[in-house]
């Protein structure tokens, strides 16, 4: 099976008030299939930065079993207190003995150390599914990504794809709880 386009989104809530919405959403895009939730977590961060960490998933029993704990071992979070740690550690020292490398030292990007204490974080790793097809055709055609990123609403303004009003909404929205640090 060709795996698309793979992102690991780190979400940010400060006071949670979960109503199933989101797992809902998930699930839509699953079942048109948009993307697909390799794996997600749920991390609590409390006042003094410890963590607790709990899988959350929409994935079958079989693809739980194929995938494992992906983010954990991806930013070098382990489960099962310290020979989890020790565990997810140990994963990622084999990886990086046979040459992979998730970044750079210049591109280490310390997921768990961006979230602010006294919070909690959704951590979804989510495969674009709908991207084969187009990653697919590029490579057909000897072409290759040089780079990507998010646009922030307010700058979609400057190019006329919203409205001044519709573009602070939208950043209010992704930035309401940042703002509350």
């Amino acid at each position: 099976m060709a795996i698309g386009p793979v992102q690991l989104i780190v979400l940010g809530f400060r006071h949670p008030d979960f109503h199933g919405r989101i797992i809902e959403e998930l699930e839509r895009l699953r079942d048109s299939d948009t993307v697909r939730v390799i794996d997600a977590l749920a991390v609590y961060k409390d006042a003094a930065g410890d963590l607790e960490a709990m899988h959350l998933s929409n994935l079958s029993q079989d693809e739980a079993i194929e995938f494992g704990s992906k983010i954990g071992a991806l930013i070098g979070l382990g489960f099962e207190g310290e020979e989890g740690m020790e565990a997810g550690a140990q994963a990622g020292a084999e990886a990086a003995a046979d040459g992979a490398m998730a970044f750079s030292d210049e591109e280490a990007w310390d997921v768990l150390a961006d979230i602010p204490n006294d919070s909690a974080a959704a951590l979804i790793l989510l495969e674009h599914h709908w991207a084969v097809p187009l990653r697919d055709a590029v490579a057909e055609a000897n072409g290759f990504r040089i780079s990507d990123g998010f646009i922030s609403p307010l700058d979609l303004v400057e190019i006329g794809l919203l409205s001044d009003t519709e573009a602070k909404d939208q950043h209010l929205l992704e930035t309401a709880s940042a703002s509350r640090r």
